[in-house]
């Protein structure tokens, strides 16, 4: 594996777990995963992007998680768990039968933990006895090193779940196990896993539970919450709801919880891209209450001096900021002190409504870019739903005419342009290659339902696809 990373012309996919295919309701980390992995191989890709992998609350968002720290249950392969001996095939004949192109969250939580709670007592059962002696240790090894979050995670869940603490941590011990024999094997393809996290934590989570000085929170309700403030793409502003970090709390403490949380990444994900990374320059600040994100104002954030501790306790490590949507020159100077690289989209460079320059012709190496992510509109979709305004200039861009791009294939057309631009990492949404429609979007922000719950069927993945993406990948020098 190379050490250095991000620093060299190379491409990946973006690829949530939960959409990959297989059985059970939702994608995990099954003989499909290692399959996709095979498929970057192929392909000629040097990074998996995932989607956060926390325990989903309110909304099914991988961005408002249970805790920062625990991940998702429904990501344990239950195939893996028949093939120890802690379930049957009949186990799971119910979850056998469910709908493979779409996730049902609701399906999951009634019928997926039950099944979850029979491998658990067969697990504790097998500790108890001498042939379970050395999971047994694994087991308590692994409550041991995560004893710091996980033992108050299980009993948060306690009052979420009716099943007793020890089920919870005995999920986290076999979704991390799980998780990081899938990373051991796409890192030993040569592929790198970027993860990804959001800056702000669930205010319905075991982290607030469990740190509660470390935010903006007065009777356990918060003073003010996350959000963004009013701009083209919506007229009143995002209201998210996180509690803010009580930043000077954070900086007494010589920044500890972040610390840690950023440690527990690197152990999970070879880079970490940082969900609204402008938060730690300026945050809005909402007041608690509020129906929308109008009469909310700006905080100065911790600026550098996290990134020094960080840099201080964990030493250079590969970070992705997301420094998307407005952005002011203080943004642009904590980005460019960080060193790391930011982001760059396709797709907002050629929306009059965005502020800043997202051409790829200004585009720098040390920056990953995109189509799209995960909250855009598939590409195929994108160039027929923008303003004729828009369209007209992606057309004059590329010197070709708006009627001669749509008689083309553009799609593949404008994730060449992506591909040949100067940023050293370019992600592209799997979506995009496979020129899906708009049922393939993952997330339309700020609104509920039928998010999150796109997936991929098993056809989507051939040999011609690889090459396809190899050679798109070859003549733009990103093997």
């Amino acid at each position: 594996m190379e050490k250095k990373i991000l620093d060299r012309r190379r491409a990946g996919l973006l690829m949530p777990i939960f959409s990959l295919p297989g059985k059970y309701g939702i994608g995990s980390f099954s003989k499909e995963a290692r399959a996709f992995a095979d498929f970057l191989k192929e392909a000629g890709q040097s990074y998996w992007q995932i989607l956060p992998l926390g325990p989903t609350g309110y909304g099914d968002s991988p961005y408002q998680s249970f805790s920062t720290f625990a991940g998702n249950p429904y990501f344990i392969d239950l195939e893996q768990l028949q093939e120890e001996g802690y379930l049957s095939e009949a186990d799971c004949a119910e979850l056998a039968n469910v709908s493979e192109s779409q996730i049902d969250y609701g399906m999951l939580y009634e019928k997926r933990y039950p099944v979850l709670k029979k491998a658990m007592d067969r697990f504790f059962e097998k500790l108890n006895t001498p042939a379970g002696q050395e999971e047994k240790k694994a087991f308590q090894d692994f409550c041991e090193k995560n004893s710091f979050w996980l033992s108050s995670y299980a009993r948060f869940m306690e009052g979420k779940l009716p099943y007793p603490k020890e089920f919870h941590e005995a999920c986290q011990y076999f979704f991390q196990k799980q998780w990081l024999s899938l990373k051991a094997y796409v890192n030993s393809l040569g592929i790198q896993l970027i993860g990804d996290i959001p800056i702000y934590v669930s205010l319905d989570s075991s982290d607030v539970m469990d740190n509660p000085s470390l935010f903006q929170l007065e009777g356990g309700r918060p003073k003010a919450v996350a959000g963004c403030p009013p701009d083209a793409f919506a007229e009143n502003g995002q209201l998210w709801g996180n509690p803010l970090y009580d930043w000077e709390k954070h900086k007494e403490t010589g920044y500890a919880w972040w610390i840690s949380r950023m440690k527990h990444c690197f152990t999970l994900y070879d880079v970490v891209r940082v969900d609204h990374f402008r938060g730690f320059d300026e945050y809005y600040s909402i007041p608690y209450g509020d129906e929308n994100a109008k009469r909310g104002h700006w905080e100065k954030g911790p600026g550098m001096d996290l990134f020094h501790a960080l840099r201080k306790a964990l030493g250079e490590q590969a970070v992705i900021a997301e420094d998307l949507g407005y952005v002011t020159e203080s943004v642009k100077k904590l980005v460019e002190d960080s060193g790391f690289p930011g982001m760059k989209l396709l797709e907002f460079a050629f929306d009059s409504r965005e502020s800043g320059d997202y051409r790829p012709n200004t585009w720098t190496e040390n920056t990953v870019c995109y189509t799209g992510t995960h909250d855009n509109q598939v590409l195929k979709e994108w160039f027929l739903e923008i303003e004729d305004a828009d369209r007209q200039m992606a057309a004059d861009y590329v010197g070709k005419t708006v009627e001669e791009l749509l008689a083309m294939d553009y799609v593949d057309f404008f994730i060449k342009l992506t591909l040949n631009s100067r940023s050293n990492t370019a992600i592209i949404p799997y979506q995009d290659y496979c020129h899906k429609g708009k049922e393939a979007r993952v997330n339309k922000p700020s609104v509920l339902g039928c998010n999150w719950s796109y997936r991929f069927q098993k056809e989507d993945f051939t040999k011609e696809m690889a090459e396809k993406i190899r050679a798109f990948c070859e003549e733009s020098k990103r093997i």
